[in-house]
């Protein structure tokens, strides 16, 4: 699968997920856990494989930018992670979660994902999606969500 196409289809995976719980009356610890673990898994694949593919003068500030908003997103995931479902806290993080979920996803699709068409041939955005969905197989297998715990101090390096 074309790696953009996968990380829009995950983005609307995510959004659909936290927008749910976001909206449900109560969220049971396995539902956020699951929809964390997603979201964790997301993160680590751009991280770690797409970010540092399409790294180049065209995309560098959009993509230091990127690793900014997920470490935000990785402070306020911790911050769930670390707190019950039934906590006072939990609906408004998720909700503030939620938003810069969607905001980063904007962000990346509007600005980055155009350039990277121009940057990678069909071809190279193929291989760079079987390589990701490769990693989210791997990641699926543990917790995902509890890595985002030793990530909150700093942005990700860009690769």
């Amino acid at each position: 699968m074309d790696a953009i196409d996968l990380l829009e289809r995950h983005h609307r995976e995510l959004e659909q997920q936290f927008s749910g719980l976001k909206e449900a009356s109560s969220v049971s610890s396995e539902q956020f856990s699951a929809a964390a673990d997603l979201l964790a898994t997301h993160i680590t694949i751009e991280e770690q494989h797409f970010y540092p593919a399409v790294r180049a003068h065209r995309t560098e500030d959009i993509l230091l930018e990127s690793l900014e908003e997920h470490l935000s997103l990785k402070r306020v995931l911790a911050d769930l992670v670390a707190l019950d479902t039934t906590d006072e806290k939990f609906g408004p993080k998720l909700h503030v979660l939620a938003e810069q979920l969607e905001h980063h996803h904007k962000e990346e699709e509007e600005h980055l994902f155009p350039k990277v068409k121009k940057l990678l041939d069909d071809g190279a955005r193929e291989e760079l999606g079987q390589t990701m969905q490769a990693r989210m197989s791997e990641l699926r297998q543990g917790e995902p969500r509890k890595l985002v715990l030793d990530q909150t101090d700093e942005a990700a390096p860009l690769a």
